[in-house]
């Protein structure tokens, strides 16, 4: 089913939705602590799940039209979405096709009107096609336009005109031009003038009719979109998990990723509590369960380093996933910014130290050169290569500035071999990079109301403070949209976790299923 096997095809929220998300989580939370220490709790606060059954198609059709409905919410009260026209690929079977059929009816129909009697039977269907169209455009009290419509074009009127060879179709063709006018966004203004003014045959005419029309349908449609974006902000986090519930009715197994990604985090914060044995501590007690949120943080943190190629995400975080990807993304290619520029001042120091300009004109050009080093074709040492020359040109044009003595080519091959040394997974500065812009986030997650986290970078990510905070702040409010939507479900299956029958119990480094951290070579 879609939630548990198709990956999607598929930034950030504003603020105050997020403030408005860590509020509804807050509640949630506190509902579903509650409801820790008993067998049930109420409706709200704890979802429930059906037992396994097979599923008849109507009912699988229904949760996918339900998947859907949630994913399409998520995306107007999430994301910036707007109904576009589909062009498709020029050279597609499909396009083709469609091309071919169109230019037949198209011909078609010119030979027709060009008979003597001309022929309308095709010309008539498509004045009714287009006054069907027009009537979707009118607000549900405009019955005047309505009417006039309906009363100009007459389908029983037109066929009879048709029959008595006194159709006159520009003049039909003119009333729907001039009833566009004033249904259309002002965006399409110029369309409708220069169908005013157009000179081209009937045929042609009807062609850029309907192309003026189903740009009207896109505007129309983004239009709505705009009027319920107020609505769906409001209530988008009740009715995404309502929905979400009914998927969960029908899919029992709908929430088996989810459980394996907190159930990890777990087993790695219980791991990470152990101390080493030492004699005099036998007899002592286990440590302290972590919290909730310390486990959804943990779990959350590991998205930084998630193979979205190998792993599929959590299934409440399908629609998100090439959210959290482009985030990843961006991150990792401004780590590496960071660790060429410690390189650099580490190497060359006093002769451009203080030199703000060269810095800002470095990170730049390495930024630019780092694009789309996250794709499977790129090879980061070859890329390194490059940033290493542009780099070294670079500083000898500094330095000459400056009047002090150009690299050496000794120089140049240690700074060179140290900058492609970071595609390495296990090179120190790379390591250092990583393990501070883990910190930061893990900082963020720990206390993500406090907007002043957000410029606590550390001294070493300095070089990236305005790119990370960026980041920083899509990330969390990603983090706390998600949780005010799921948070229950999260709730529910932490207390299963720690309570069900008995905690689970870390287990041995060496006989842990490999995690989501991967290298980004």
């Amino acid at each position: 089913m879609p939630l548990n096997n198709e990956r999607p095809t598929s930034t950030s929220r504003s603020e105050d939705q997020g403030s408005d998300a860590e509020s509804s989580l807050a509640s949630d939370l506190d509902c579903s602590r509650d409801s820790f220490n008993s067998d049930g709790s109420s409706k709200h606060c704890t979802p429930s799940s059906s037992p396994p059954r097979t599923l008849p198609r109507d009912e699988v059709m229904e949760a996918g039209r339900d998947l859907f409905n949630l994913k399409l919410v998520h995306e107007i009260v999430v994301g910036d979405v707007r109904a576009e026209l589909s062009q498709g690929s020029q050279n597609s079977l499909w396009n083709i096709v469609r091309e071919n059929l169109y230019k037949a009816f198209w011909d078609k129909l010119e030979s027709e009107l060009n008979e003597d009697p001309p022929e309308y039977q095709h010309a008539i269907k498509l004045v009714e096609d287009i006054r069907e169209i027009l009537l979707l455009f009118l607000n549900p009290g405009a019955n005047r336009m309505r009417t006039q419509i309906m009363e100009v074009l007459d389908m029983d009127l037109i066929r009879q005109q048709a029959e008595n060879d006194a159709l006159d179709i520009q003049g039909l063709a003119s009333y729907i031009i001039s009833t566009m006018g004033k249904l259309c966004a002002p965006v399409r203004d110029e369309e409708i003038r220069k169908l005013r003014e157009s000179t081209d045959n009937t045929v042609t005419l009807l062609k850029e009719i309907f192309r003026v029309l189903d740009l009207m349908k896109v505007d129309n449609v983004n239009s709505t979109i705009e009027i319920l974006r107020p609505l769906l902000q409001r209530n988008g986090v009740e009715y995404q998990r309502q929905l979400f519930q009914t998927i969960l009715d029908d899919l029992p197994t709908a929430l088996n990723r989810t459980t394996a990604w907190i159930q990890s985090a777990l087993e790695e914060l219980l791991l990470a509590s152990v101390p080493p044995e030492k004699p005099d501590d036998a007899g002592k007690g286990q440590p302290p369960l972590p919290g909730p949120i310390q486990i959804l943080n943990a779990a959350c943190l590991r998205f930084l380093t998630w193979d979205f190629s190998k792993t599929l995400v959590p299934e409440t975080w399908v629609m998100d996933e090439y959210r959290l990807e482009e985030i990843q993304q961006q991150l990792r290619q401004w780590e590496t910014v960071n660790e060429v520029l410690l390189i650099v001042h580490s190497k060359i120091g006093g002769p451009i130290r203080g030199a703000s300009s060269l810095s800002d004109r470095l990170k730049r050009m390495i930024s630019v050169l780092l694009e789309g080093m996250h794709k499977p074709d790129s090879n980061l040492e070859e890329t390194l290569e490059g940033v290493s020359a542009q780099v070294c040109s670079e500083l000898n044009k500094s330095l000459k500035e400056r009047s002090c003595p150009a690299l050496t080519p000794d120089q140049q091959a240690t700074l060179t071999g140290q900058i492609c040394s970071i595609s390495q997974k296990e090179n120190p500065i790379r390591t250092l990079v990583e393990d501070r812009v883990q910190q930061y986030f893990r900082l963020l997650l720990s206390d993500p109301k406090n907007q002043t986290k957000l410029e606590e970078v550390s001294a070493s990510l300095t070089a990236i403070k305005p790119e990370l905070v960026a980041i920083g702040k899509t990330f969390i409010s990603l983090i706390n949209y998600n949780r005010a939507v799921y948070g229950p479900f999260y709730m529910d299956i932490i207390r299963k976790l720690l309570f069900g029958s008995s905690p689970p119990t870390p287990i041995p480094q060496q006989q842990q299923a490999p995690n989501c951290h991967v290298s980004h070579e």
